[in-house]
């Protein structure tokens, strides 16, 4: 995969969720919501503000991150989905 988001976008991969329940039970694909986390595997140079700084972005490949359930634009890439955000939609970073 060669990309390179614009700016203060990042690519994310979903991390996949559970398929079992607490209590062992296999929970279906339709029933399951999708994921808020994933694990970072482009980024942009950073926020460009009005006066020409460029804000460095906060987050950097391979970092597991937290985002919002609705946020980005979903793309499909060689097969494989990634979510393409902006850095702000991102909460926090997963130790």
């Amino acid at each position: 995969m060669n990309i390179k988001p614009l700016f203060d976008r990042v690519v994310i991969k979903r991390m996949e969720e559970e398929k079992l329940s607490a209590g062992g039970i296999v929970i279906p694909d339709s029933a399951t919501e999708k994921p808020i986390k994933g694990e970072v595997v482009a980024v942009g140079d950073g926020k460009v503000f009005d006066n020409g700084n460029v804000r460095a972005p906060k987050v950097k490949v391979g970092d597991k991150v937290l985002f919002g359930k609705y946020s980005g634009t979903e793309v499909k890439l060689d097969g494989t989905e990634y979510l393409v955000v902006k850095e702000d939609d991102i909460f926090a970073t997963i130790g």
